[in-house]
């Protein structure tokens, strides 16, 4: 019985996915029926948690201030209605669960961003050779007297 819903849930998991971490903005794009017609909605927040892990109940919380008020989201990853997922923004962070976001106001709750860095090495350029000016020494020889 194990084997079989192993197999079904493995066939349910999105490979697609963005790597996603606690302090990344990300876009939701989320199906929406309304009545016979659907649509896309999407929801831009801040990643605040990740529960569950990596398998097929795995869910994201996601929170954003909308007119003064914080509204959160949890999201599970792998499920159907789920579009896709964007990385706006990376965010760096020490804290895996950032509930005290909540707290904060809007200005207090920015976050700094982690900047890419070029894994290019420089290519090293061989040393100038610098020329000296070459000084005239007037050289003291003296005469010896027979």
């Amino acid at each position: 019985m194990s084997k079989k819903l192993d197999e079904f849930n493995k066939k349910q998991l999105k490979e697609d996915l963005p790597e996603m971490r606690s302090g990344y903005t990300i876009k939701v794009h989320q199906k929406i029926k309304d009545g016979d017609k659907q649509r896309i909605q999407v929801f831009e927040g801040l990643i605040i948690a990740r529960k569950h892990g990596q398998g097929i109940n795995a869910t994201i919380t996601v929170r954003k201030v909308t007119s003064g008020l914080g509204v959160e989201r949890i999201f599970p990853i792998h499920a159907p209605f789920i579009e896709k997922i964007e990385v706006v923004k990376k965010g760096k962070v020490r804290r895996s669960k950032l509930y005290y976001i909540r707290e904060k106001t809007a200005k207090q709750s920015r976050l700094k961003e982690i900047k890419k860095t070029n894994n290019k090495k420089p290519q090293k350029s061989e040393p100038k050779k610098v020329e000296e000016p070459v000084k005239k020494v007037k050289s003291k020889v003296k005469k010896e007297v027979k």
